[in-house]
């Protein structure tokens, strides 16, 4: 059938019978997921003319102002699943400790992990932004779910996908099946299937990084720049980066290329630099391999990587499966 009249749900149930073992509360997870991403949105394309950019004069556990829009998108995230019966516990970039499911609603097998809008700074100057989600099956006794589990590496998840509010809204998920990607027809309401099946080419024409924290990392990564940039190597690698991950991995997953985000010295409170594990360099890892990339914190896969506790930050090396081998290996030669 032609991709273009193929709808995100059609699209789940058909999967859902490729695999059985998906239960159709996964499947409506998921909807509902896209369902959130439809709101949010809704709310992002109108935020200068509803007054709601800027900060509400909060501080997150972060340690970041809080935008608006996080705060929007955080509640419809949460609001939107935690009522279903699907989900028994979440975890939230904008809250210090995991979301309780409200004693008057039932739980299910389900944990879902997300960072309600990446890139909201952006929102103020009209560059996109994005959300990403990963889900986990519950594998502790609680029947309201515990820190076990929320803390599980990467390679368990489920299901792990991002939304990116741009020129047009795209929804990019994978449920260890490939990965598939959405677009939006605002003019039927409906998420329509636009990207099957997305690989990473293998030729990486693009690398994005923030320069400015050159003199703040380690002389292996320092290396791996430099080399990217000297021309007698003939990398033939353009800067790309926009500061928001969802959109820099989106366009590197496209279009070829590496994103890295290295620890540093800058912050001695942020010594592996400033993105989580478990919402943020999980998920979007999960992805990356499905898509035939990698994901790597510079000496071990990410999706190995054992959280010990919710807001964990890791340094992140993602796109093409050579590129990302390549910086272990100036990371190796250089702990010699």
């Amino acid at each position: 059938m032609n991709s273009a009249f193929t709808t995100i749900e059609r699209h789940l149930m058909e999967q859902q019978k490729n695999f059985p073992e998906a239960s159709g509360e996964f499947t409506s997870l998921l909807y509902d997921i896209a369902l959130s991403a439809k709101i949010i949105a809704k709310e992002v394309r109108k935020a200068e003319l509803g007054n709601i950019i800027g900060t509400t004069g909060y501080i997150n556990v972060q340690g970041e102002e809080v935008q608006k829009l996080d705060e929007f998108a955080n509640h419809v995230m949460f609001d939107m699943n935690d009522h279903t019966g699907r989900v028994c516990i979440m975890g939230s970039e904008e809250e210090a400790e995991p979301m309780r499911i409200p004693d008057e609603f039932p739980t299910g097998e389900y944990v879902l992990l997300f960072d309600p809008l990446d890139g909201s700074p952006n929102i103020d100057v009209n560059i996109s932004v994005g959300t990403i989600f990963s889900i986990h099956k519950k594998i502790s006794k609680s029947e309201r779910g515990d820190m076990t589990d929320i803390l599980q590496p990467g390679k368990n998840q489920i299901a792990a996908g991002y939304i990116l509010y741009g020129s047009a809204t795209i929804f990019v998920y994978t449920a260890g099946n490939g990965v598939h990607g959405f677009t939006l027809d605002t003019s039927l309401g409906e998420f329509l299937l636009s990207h099957p099946n997305i690989k990473i080419p293998e030729k990486q024409k693009y690398y994005s990084v923030n320069e400015a924290n050159y003199p703040y990392w380690e002389p292996a990564i320092q290396k791996y720049i430099d080399d990217i940039k000297n021309p007698e190597n003939n990398r033939k690698l353009s800067l790309r980066y926009v500061g928001c991950l969802v959109s820099d991995f989106h366009r590197n997953l496209q279009k070829g290329g590496i994103f890295l985000y290295p620890k540093d010295s800058k912050d001695p409170k942020k010594p592996n630099g400033k993105l989580r594990l478990l919402y943020e360099a999980s998920p979007l890892a999960f992805i990356a391999e499905q898509a035939g990339g990698a994901a790597s914190d510079g000496t071990k896969s990410i999706l190995e990587v054992v959280p010990t506790e919710l807001h964990q930050r890791t340094p992140l090396f993602i796109g093409n499966k050579r590129e990302v081998a390549l910086i272990e290996k100036y990371i190796r030669e250089h702990n010699k």
